[in-house]
């Protein structure tokens, strides 16, 4: 069962979480400044409310009806308000409405355990208090997208320096020693993201000096191998005729082809190879190439094109393609042409997952459903020499008719796809850059 994984961009995580901080902090102080403004506003309305009692009471004669609303023995008066005034004290009292506005109370005592009470409703203040509540909503909801656009300011910067940081990257591990990501970060100000590219440039560096270095180690070896081998080759010209004979060749010839080989990765390795251009009909070039290389290969040209190509690179490519279907793959071998695109496609078990996964490697020949007996440099070379041209080789597997149904059937072929560019690399071995829709 697969988990679902929610991705989204630094430059929102960090705007939302800015918005949440600012609106939570602007609802917890609104909450404050609402409820202290209220409890203020309550405590001057009932001063003022008290204040207005003892006025009217220190002007009410007695027999006289009390003025402004006033009342004496008000039987909606509360019940704790008129004891506390009976007892001689004079008091005020906020009855809560759960419908409507709060009641403002003051009382005080009058002779013969009589209480003149006075209450208004709390509408002046509460209207004061809706006010600053729409204030308080207002100036939040400004944090809130004052906050949001900081954040994608802030974060937009941060996201653009990463993406930059990656490109390079990716740059970089696509081979492309000169670039370094310190400097495709670039900015003013210096944050984390200056000591990720460091240490990634740091760490291209050493690679690309280990790699050098086993570069170096393996031409070394096969150029030191070059002169045994071929007097090895010599000595076994001028043994006598027979099956022993036969076999010391052969394995002579293959290590020497093995140590070419070698040496032609380990030129590909220093990307000092570089292209002589032709202009070749493709359609014509490989139907003569593959009769050539392999009359028992089936040729199909769905449309020729002209291109701008080295031959002989061309030539090697299509002959490892051709030598590995026939190797580890079964007949018929199909090459089909169209356009720019050449096909080699052979009927046998398919290219081995950790191919298709990770790409050519050197020295490993397959695995336990396509063993052969080469060296594992064939596609490697084939590779480096599309790289060359500045084509690109892809490998994929053919399903076989069972397992399209949905049935047990596994592959029913390889396919190598050879995909040649249409721009030719120029003679310093750059490419154009093609802007992809």
């Amino acid at each position: 069962m697969r988990r679902f994984t929610l991705r989204t961009g630094i430059r929102w995580k960090i705007t939302l979480a800015i918005a949440a901080v600012g609106a939570l902090t602007a609802v917890a102080l609104s909450l404050v400044v609402h409820s202290a403004a209220r409890v203020s506003m309550l405590e001057s309305a009932r001063e003022v409310q008290l204040d207005r009692v003892q006025f009217i009471s220190r002007n009410t004669d007695s027999g006289r009806r009390p003025m402004m609303g006033a009342k004496v023995n008000d039987p909606e008066l509360p019940a704790q308000l008129r004891e506390k005034a009976r007892s001689g004290r004079r008091g005020t009292f906020v009855q809560e409405n759960p419908h409507g506005l709060p009641e403002v109370w003051a009382a005080v005592p009058l002779g013969n355990g009589q209480v003149l009470s006075l209450h208004t409703q709390f509408r002046e203040s509460a209207n004061m208090v809706r006010d600053l509540d729409r204030a308080l909503v207002i100036g939040s909801l400004a944090v809130v997208i004052g906050g949001s656009a900081l954040g994608v300011l802030i974060g937009g910067q941060i996201s653009r320096r990463l993406r930059k940081a990656a490109a390079a990257a990716q740059r970089v591990a696509h081979g492309d020693p000169e670039v370094r990501v310190r400097d495709a970060v670039g900015g003013v100000v210096r944050d984390e993201t200056d000591d990720l590219a460091r240490a990634v440039d740091a760490m291209a560096d050493a690679l690309q000096q280990r790699l050098e270095a086993e570069r170096r180690v393996t031409a070394d070896i096969a150029h030191e191998l070059r002169t045994p081998v071929t007097g090895l080759l010599t000595a076994a010209e001028l043994l006598p005729p027979g099956r022993p004979t036969e076999l010391v060749r052969d394995r002579a010839q293959a290590l020497r082809a093995l140590v070419e080989d070698v040496l032609e990765v380990a030129r590909l390795d220093s990307a000092s190879e570089r292209a002589e251009l032709q202009d070749v009909a493709l359609g014509e070039f490989v139907s003569r190439r593959v009769k050539a290389l392999m009359p028992e290969a089936s040729v199909r040209v769905v449309a020729d094109e002209i291109v701008s190509t080295d031959p002989r690179r061309l030539e090697r490519i299509l002959g490892n393609l051709l030598a590995n279907a026939a190797r580890y793959g079964q007949p018929p071998i199909q090459v089909d042409v169209e356009g720019r695109v050449v096909r080699v496609r052979d009927h046998g078990p398919g290219f081995p997952e950790a191919l298709l996964r990770e790409g050519p490697s050197r020295f490993r020949t397959g695995s336990t459903d396509r063993a052969g007996v080469g060296h594992g440099l064939g596609l490697t070379i084939a590779e480096g020499q599309a790289r060359v041209l500045g084509a690109r080789l892809t490998f994929r597997n053919v399903a076989a008719p069972a397992a399209l149904a949905g049935g047990a059937g596994g592959a029913a072929g390889a396919v190598a796809v050879l995909w040649l560019p249409e721009h030719a690399p120029t003679t310093t071995g750059s490419f154009p850059v093609i802007q992809v829709p």
